[in-house]
């Protein structure tokens, strides 16, 4: 398929130059899209940059169609994460005549990398654009699971209209449904409704306050690790260090704890595709907002090209197991930790004839800490909720 039909190309954003070692600069390795060059070979590329000009279903927060040319501007300065580093930048898929030309464009864009195995990393534009990267996974006959840093979980009501605050609404009613599991890590209670907790919890999605995460960061990394697809809304972020989005507020994480999050996603092997969203260029304070998307993009460069390739479906040798008997419940819980790694799984039974469907999705990512609560004959919260949806 000809993606070029849905791409522009840019111009590349200068950056200051040290002597030869500008020659280790991201923006002289990446292979752009640019006007004399055109579409890059995909070849032989790992990961893709798709930025999408579009905010008209912004909420209180015009100006994020601007943005993935100023996230380029400080991406291209940054150093290489890896001497073996194969991305490409890939241009801007421009706002259509309607938001579902915008959506069609990068569905199409997203599902072409996705069968060449490239990570589509998406800069936005505003956040209901996750439902677009969403719909690439539709045609690949895989049930996918999403995990969004965010401050809310942007469900909306019965009653508005679909907007960046109400995707994930769109996305459970969109048949046919091939959306397993939904994570929110870092949502603030106080912009949240108790009714939409107690649906998120209803259809056992898994929902984490921002304090939680913030007092253990290490449990946010098997979070991530179960996720396809992984959007992160700048907003989540406290708006010392993030200006530049409308809806920004005193508390979230800091930059630190985000470009954290953003290198768990790289490391995870099942995770296939991350965007960033909701960076407004007009808001923001001497590009430090668009400065720290940069890094967090880096950190998940930095990420992918440390991956241990160790998603449990590998040689069994490279695992050790252990098993748990649990009084009072007719399922041992079977874990598995990484030789490798040292990450921690837990295997929830699957009947033979399901396991075709959910083979991607039986074996939970976990810490060290489930496996103590399991042998304090507690079973854990993860392994519980990943069981109800299989029974």
């Amino acid at each position: 398929m000809d993606i070029s039909i849905y791409l522009e190309s840019i111009e590349i954003p200068e950056f200051d130059l040290e002597g030869l070692v500008h020659q280790r600069r991201i923006g002289n390795v990446l292979q752009i899209h640019t006007a004399k060059q055109g579409i890059p070979d995909l070849s032989h590329v790992d990961m893709a940059i798709i930025g999408v000009n579009e905010s008209r279903l912004s909420i209180n927060n015009f100006g994020t169609e601007n943005a993935p040319d100023e996230v380029r501007k400080f991406l291209y300065r940054l150093y290489m994460v890896n001497p073996k580093m194969k991305v490409a930048d890939l241009g801007n898929i421009k706002a259509g005549h309607d938001i579902d030309d915008t959506y069609f464009a990068l569905k199409t864009v997203a599902a072409s990398l996705l069968k060449k195995n490239i990570i589509p990393i998406i800069i936005g534009g505003s956040q209901d654009i996750t439902y677009a990267n969403y719909l690439a996974y539709e045609n690949m006959g895989q049930i996918v699971n999403i995990t969004s840093i965010d401050s809310s979980f942007d469900l909306g009501n019965a009653e508005e209209n679909f907007n960046s605050r109400s995707y994930l609404s769109k996305i459970i009613l969109h048949q046919p449904n091939f959306l397993f599991n939904f994570t929110n890590i870092g949502y603030q209670t106080y912009f949240v409704d108790q009714e939409a907790i107690s649906l998120m919890k209803n259809l056992f999605f898994d929902v984490y306050r921002l304090g939680q995460m913030r007092n253990n960061m290490e449990e946010v990394e098997p979070l991530v690790r179960n996720a396809d697809l992984l959007t992160f809304d700048i907003s989540a972020i406290r708006q010392a260090e993030a200006p530049g989005n409308t809806n920004a507020s005193p508390n979230g994480f800091d930059g630190e704890e985000a470009c954290k999050i953003a290198r768990y996603a790289g490391l995870s092997d099942k995770l296939t595709s991350f965007g960033i969203y909701e960076i407004n260029p007009k808001k923001d304070q001497n590009g430090q907002t668009a400065h720290l998307a940069a890094q967090i993009i880096w950190y998940f460069m930095e990420g992918f090209y440390q991956r241990k390739g160790d998603f449990p479906h590998k040689q069994k040798k490279d695992y050790i197991k252990y098993t748990v008997g649990m009084e009072d419940h007719e399922h041992d819980i079977v874990f598995y930790k990484s030789t490798k790694s040292g990450r921690w799984w837990m295997q929830v039974p699957l009947n033979a004839a399901m396991k075709g469907k959910y083979e991607r999705h039986f074996m939970v990512p976990c810490s060290i800490k489930d496996y103590e609560t399991a042998n304090n004959n507690d079973i854990p919260d993860r392994w519980w909720q990943v069981y109800q949806k299989l029974m």
